[in-house]
């Protein structure tokens, strides 16, 4: 059969603009043939597995997962992503995800076949190539499958037109079942990598065993309340993965709240992070999210709404705003209570002096600002995963478990950080509620919470709990149906598939 040498020339040309430890020459990755044969070459492919990832992280993936929850809102008229005016036509953030997803998942089955069938470098080696290959491949399915629900799920190498075809023709698959073999491939292959940190890996950013577990347990969750049978314990799998990053980072209270903030670089908390930089001149990675961030900027003055905020520099074009709604700022993080996170999330006041029109309803906090930014440039990292979110997941199945000591010791670690008081169970009902309220406070704002509401089977009706009129105005609840808890394929892919695949959710509210 005729071999496919464009998928090699097409991770040829973005391995060579992949992530900032990439400092390979990929030229002699175009032919397959002759690759794989040193060990810089198999660290090349493996680079190309985290090609997407900044193209993914975005701001428009912001609003997708946290301005259309019942804890933040996007104040637009015109985004379609944060009003919800989505389907398979019209579809944006859609498109991105999908094809940047799909595109990265055939770079890592690409490296994973490529490595495994190396015979030239050393058997250990290998080995922790091809298992930091499938955690990113787990990672761009439990990012599909947390986004559209049931997607095509394949591993294969492609390497000529039949195996193009068929994949082409793939239709939706059970969620459940992709997640269940992705924990199986994690399963095979984590023990090849060191038990340490993400920020002790010597090459800062690479996904490692600690990212590994995180997908395990992440996966597991997902499983836990989508799996109708009941007939596996994925509860008990996640809390299994999950209880092996405790003794690697032990106590939370050692590691700094201002570890939260996004410009802080390769902190020890963090597990996985989409990383940025920009200096002016030079090769860049910046993002833009934090233009629409920070409180309104006037360069005339050069204050930001009222007051002067030198850490920001001058230079900064700010946008329209992403707000906390009411019911985060006034009923689950009030500006009243003794929560140390409310300065990190809301912007109300800079050193004591408060922001002119921050006080009714707060910006987004310095967690989310870029110090000296340029323009829009936000040199910012992302935080994908961290260990407080380990801890809030345990607390979680602990909860499912009814297991009162362990529930009440990693829900209260986050809480200790974070100024409040212990929590003690009285009822299980409140303790589940008490859990998830705590993931917003903890993880506001890192592309989260859409994915929490909708594991849960919650998010249609919580925003249309705490949406409040004015956000409507925006015409959000006029648009938000059922079906949108999930993104549409769009319809190109669709037809590219020959219709196997289908928007039938989409269909029945005629969309």
């Amino acid at each position: 059969m005729k071999r496919l040498t464009i998928i090699s020339f097409a991770i040829a040309a973005v391995v060579s603009s992949s992530c900032s430890f990439l400092k390979e020459n990929p030229t002699s990755f175009v032919d397959r043939d002759n690759y794989y044969k040193t060990e810089a070459q198999c660290v090349t492919a493996v680079n190309s597995c985290y090609e997407g990832l900044r193209a993914v992280y975005s701001t428009q993936l912001f609003t997708h997962l946290e301005g259309v929850t019942d804890i933040a809102m996007v104040p637009s008229f015109s985004d379609v992503n944060a009003i919800l005016d989505i389907n398979p036509s019209q579809c944006n953030i859609s498109k991105t995800v999908w094809s940047t997803a799909y595109k990265s998942v055939m770079y890592c089955n690409a490296a994973i076949s490529g490595i495994e069938n190396s015979e030239t470098i050393a058997p250990e080696v290998q080995a922790q190539l091809i298992a930091e290959a499938k955690i990113m491949r787990a990672f761009w399915y439990y990012l599909l499958t947390s986004c559209f629900g049931d997607v095509p799920y394949y591993l294969d190498d492609i390497v000529d037109q039949e195996t193009m075809d068929r994949i082409a023709s793939l239709g939706r698959m059970d969620a459940v079942a992709t997640r269940a073999d992705l924990i199986a491939q994690l399963h095979g292959c984590l023990d090849a990598l060191p038990k340490i940190k993400a920020s002790d890996i010597a090459d800062k950013g690479r996904a490692g065993w600690a990212m590994g577990q995180m997908l395990v347990g992440k996966l597991a969750l997902w499983n836990a309340y989508m799996d109708p049978k009941d007939d596996i314990d994925w509860f008990q799998i996640a809390i299994d993965a999950l209880e092996q990053l405790v003794p690697v980072y032990g106590d939370l209270s050692k590691y700094s709240l201002k570890d939260l903030w996004f410009s802080e670089k390769d902190t020890p908390e963090r597990i996985f992070a989409v990383r940025h930089t920009y200096i002016q001149g030079q090769l860049s990675y910046a993002g833009t999210l934090a233009q629409n961030c920070m409180p309104s900027y006037k360069a005339s003055t050069n204050l930001y709404d009222g007051l002067s905020i030198p850490w920001l520099g001058t230079e900064a074009k700010v946008g329209t705003c992403n707000r906390p709604t009411a019911y985060f700022y006034a009923a689950l993080q009030p500006d009243n209570g003794t929560d140390l996170r409310v300065d990190v999330n809301q912007g109300r006041r800079w050193e004591g002096k408060a922001f002119t029109n921050g006080i009714s309803r707060p910006w987004m906090g310095p967690k989310f600002w870029c110090p000296e930014m340029k323009t829009t440039n936000d040199s910012n990292d992302y935080p994908v995963f961290r260990y407080a979110d380990a801890l809030l997941m345990l607390a979680e199945c602990y909860a499912a478990k009814q297991d009162k000591e362990n529930f009440e010791k990693n829900l209260n670690a986050v809480r200790s950080r974070a100024g409040l008081p212990a929590y003690s169970v009285g009822n299980w009902e409140k303790a589940v509620q008490e859990v998830r309220d705590e993931r917003a406070r903890e993880l506001f704002g890192e592309f989260q919470r859409k994915f929490d509401l909708v594991r849960w089977g919650i998010w249609y009706d919580a925003i249309k709990e705490y949406w409040q009129p004015e956000m409507d105005s925006f015409g959000y609840l006029t648009h938000a149906k059922r079906c949108h808890r999930y993104l549409p394929i769009p319809i190109e892919q669709v037809k590219n598939s020959g219709y196997a695949l289908d928007n039938k959710e989409y269909n029945e509210y005629g969309l």
